[in-house]
């Protein structure tokens, strides 16, 4: 049976399962999820997903939810179709990807969620920006990013010169970022993704990549 992906098209945590089915050559169905009216906070659901969150697959009867955990498990599922190494297997290879990993998780994807969550989803809410709170992430996202110019310069991806999960991984918030629209934060905020140069590079070649142009088609 055809994977089936429960999540909204639009969502990060949605797009990067997306990600990975397009970047492993996984036919999948995204069953959609309308958030605005509360689906995910629906008895069924949450009798599936207990936190009341997307996504979750249902791979043939197998049901995974956490988008981190799902990415791995399709990866490691099928090795030997698609873009290949997203998880290395060799020892060294895979703790320089762990590293990485760690990362994405603890020094970009906290900023960038907090980023996202003062200038996309208040506003899509009717709220107000906190512009304190939004400047404040900005500057620690900047010096995080600071260090990623370091890593960058010395190889071409995070974990080597091989793309990885890890990498992939901020192509959701950090395009949802960089595609916001508004004033102030596109002053600042492309500056803090692009004009260092191996920033620059990687990030061009994330965002370039046919199965992320794919995913950002999903409806």
């Amino acid at each position: 049976m055809t994977l089936t992906l429960h999540g909204a098209p639009y969502s990060t945590c949605t797009r990067l399962v997306a990600l990975i089915c397009k970047e492993k050559q996984i036919p999948f169905n995204i069953h959609a999820v309308d958030l605005a009216k509360g689906e995910h906070k629906a008895p069924g659901f949450v009798a599936v997903q207990p936190f009341g969150q997307i996504p979750y697959i249902d791979d043939d009867g197998f049901v995974l939810y956490e988008s981190r955990a799902i990415a791995r498990y399709l990866i490691r599922k099928y090795p030997n179709q698609g873009t290949p190494g997203l998880i290395p297997t060799d020892p060294k290879e895979e703790a320089l990807f762990e590293q990485a990993a760690s990362i994405e998780a603890f020094n970009f994807n906290p900023f960038a969620a907090g980023i996202a969550y003062e200038k996309v989803f208040k506003l899509r809410r009717g709220l107000q920006t906190n512009e304190q709170v939004l400047e404040e992430r900005l500057t620690m996202l900047k010096a995080k990013l600071d260090a990623y110019e370091v890593i960058l310069g010395k190889q071409k991806y995070l974990a080597g010169n091989n793309v990885t999960l890890a990498d992939l991984s901020h192509l959701p918030y950090g395009t949802l970022l960089s595609n916001a629209g508004y004033s102030k934060f596109i002053a600042v905020y492309p500056r803090v993704m692009v004009m260092e140069f191996n920033l620059s590079r990687w990030w061009n070649d994330l965002t370039n990549r046919p199965a992320w142009k794919e995913v950002q088609n999903l409806k």
